[in-house]
């Protein structure tokens, strides 16, 4: 089963959509988004770079545990640095990515330029269309 995941590329199955947004948005504009758009990462940029990710894992641990008012700047719980992988490695080498670094996402770079986001979730539903 595994060397058919070594076959299929991340950008053949990562999602291309992505929402950003700065620092200064509050947890609570932040979850609304994510309701939203039916999501559950965003990235969080300062000044045109990618440099975290806020994901509904971390409203479960972080701000729920700590019991974060809800205009808690995102910059305060937000994941930093982002865990990037290259959108031509293949969905194996992501998968034992995300299990090393005990993770469920991975934000997708080309030359540097991000260009999308793989979950556990993503590689889960690929390997039951493996049959």
């Amino acid at each position: 089963m595994s060397s058919g995941l070594s076959d299929i590329l991340i950008k053949d199955i990562m999602t291309r959509v992505l929402i950003t947004v700065n620092p200064s948005t509050t947890i609570y504009q932040v979850s609304k988004l994510m309701e939203q758009g039916g999501i559950g990462a965003i990235i969080v940029n300062d000044d045109e770079t990618h440099k975290g990710i806020i994901t509904d894992r971390d409203f479960a641990i972080k701000i729920a545990v700590n019991r974060y008012p809800l205009d808690t700047r995102v910059q305060k719980v937000a994941s930093y640095p982002l865990q990037t992988i290259n959108s031509n490695e293949s969905v194996l080498v992501a998968a034992n990515m995300m299990s090393a670094k005990k993770i469920r996402k991975l934000v997708v770079v080309e030359n540097n330029k991000v260009v999308g986001i793989i979950t556990s979730t993503d590689i889960v539903n690929q390997l039951a269309k493996m049959k």
